[in-house]
């Protein structure tokens, strides 16, 4: 029927649809066309010549999951999917073991567009490798030399690639949307710099416009809470696969009215579960985020019920502890259905390693320190700098901690 529509716009769904597999294109065809707008189609493939598009030659991947961070599917044996838009506006592709993203891992789903796809490129599988995981850049002009620094460092080690557990920027909790996007701008210039591919995640001061009594934002803003990081950044959780290692970066940064605390909501919860589900029970998985699952720091730190964050927060009548995830427990129970080997972690500006066994299985929690500045806490002195994993068939080592080596300001 749509071929029939003399409407250019009926043209180019007539064109769309012959892309579809035929059960699709028939239930597309009787459907509405506000509706058909809300399903994607398109396809995961080796971007043979770069050029984004997919030509006739260059093959499908099949197998590979594509999230809406709510639905995960997998493509077809041509490395086509199809999905529903969600509510993000973002779809972004589980980077498969043995490939890279060429360009963004992530799409933005705007207007009536009906169609995203994915070109990948092979990069081989490997058995050793190794990453480097950061924290807390709180980038600002005046800061930006610590980042640039980072840069530096890590491509002279040469990673696979680093991994950044938020507090990106200095902060956008609290301020105006030009002083806040400043902030974003200046960290996507000065990390695009940087050769070493990098993941990130959101931590708590990439919430833009939250604590409204002071940055005067209001929350019908466009880009107000996560969304300002999705435009800068995309999905706030995701995960990707390299060398026998499933990596999965969450948001534990969460928003109750005009405050942030640590909590994984329902959404990313039931994510997570479908996530993990197409993940073989041997493999090994590492979560990264920004708010740790578990930490000692509460004891050199003490209690504090003063602003800006105290220690304690009160949530739909229940009062829990804000500077971790609140409902560790629950994620923790998803996470243990694999081989939950690390959680990789920042927000207290210090280097910190605990170990839990748990129904058998041991999870490493480790946190890093802070890359803005070095950290004084209970009279003691916590250096700025990364630490530096290495991966051997699938097994991660201790780690070592490598000083950013720039003179510094210590901070309080």
């Amino acid at each position: 029927m749509f071929s029939r529509d003399p409407t250019a716009k009926g043209r180019r769904v007539t064109r769309a649809l012959r892309c579809l597999s035929p059960a699709l294109a028939i239930i597309l065809a009787s459907t509405p066309a506000s509706a058909q707008r809300q399903v994607l189609s398109g396809s995961v493939f080796v971007d043979a010549n770069g050029n984004g598009i997919r030509e006739t030659e260059e093959r499908g991947v099949a197998g590979v999951a594509v999230s809406n961070q709510d639905t995960v599917v997998t493509t077809d044996d041509l490395g086509v999917f199809h999905i529903a838009r969600g509510s993000s506006g973002i779809v972004f592709v589980s980077v498969p073991d043995g490939y890279r993203a060429r360009g963004s891992f992530w799409r933005t789903v705007a207007g009536s567009a009906t169609s995203v796809s994915f070109g990948l490129t092979q990069s081989g599988h490997v058995r050793d490798f190794s990453f480097v995981h950061a924290s807390d850049t709180h980038i600002a002009p005046a800061s930006a030399d610590r980042t640039r620094r980072l840069g530096a460092l890590v491509d002279s080690i040469s990673p696979a690639f680093l991994i950044v557990t938020g507090d990106l920027v200095r902060d956008a909790l609290r301020v105006s949307e030009p002083e806040a996007t400043g902030y974003y701008e200046l960290f996507m210039k000065e990390t695009g710099a940087f050769r070493t591919p990098m993941w990130t995640v959101p931590g708590n001061h990439e919430n833009f416009g939250i604590e409204r009594d002071k940055s005067h934002v209001s929350a019908t803003n466009s880009l107000y809470g996560r969304a300002m990081y999705h435009k800068y950044l995309g999905p706030d959780y995701y995960s990707f696969n390299y060398g026998g290692v499933h990596f999965i970066g969450l948001n534990t940064a969460d928003i109750e009215d005009q405050a942030y605390y640590g909590h994984v909501d329902s959404l990313q919860l039931a994510w997570l579960a479908r996530d993990l589900a197409l993940v073989p029970a041997t493999t090994p998985v590492v979560t990264f985020d920004h708010i740790p699952f578990v930490s000692t720091f509460f004891g050199l730190n003490g209690y504090d019920d003063g602003p800006p964050a105290p220690s304690l927060i009160t949530v739909k009548g229940k009062t829990v502890f804000r500077h971790i995830v609140s409902n560790a427990g629950e994620v923790l129970a998803v996470l243990r259905k694999r081989r939950h080997v690390l959680a990789l972690g920042g927000h207290f500006h210090a280097a910190e390693k605990v170990v839990y066994e748990m129904d058998g299985q041991r999870t490493r929690f480790n946190l890093t320190s802070a890359i803005v500045a070095p950290t004084n806490s209970a009279g003691l002195r916590f250096p700025s700098g990364v630490t530096l994993y290495s991966v051997r068939d699938g097994v991660i080592d201790d780690g070592k901690f490598i000083s950013l080596g720039l003179p510094e300001r210590v901070t309080p």
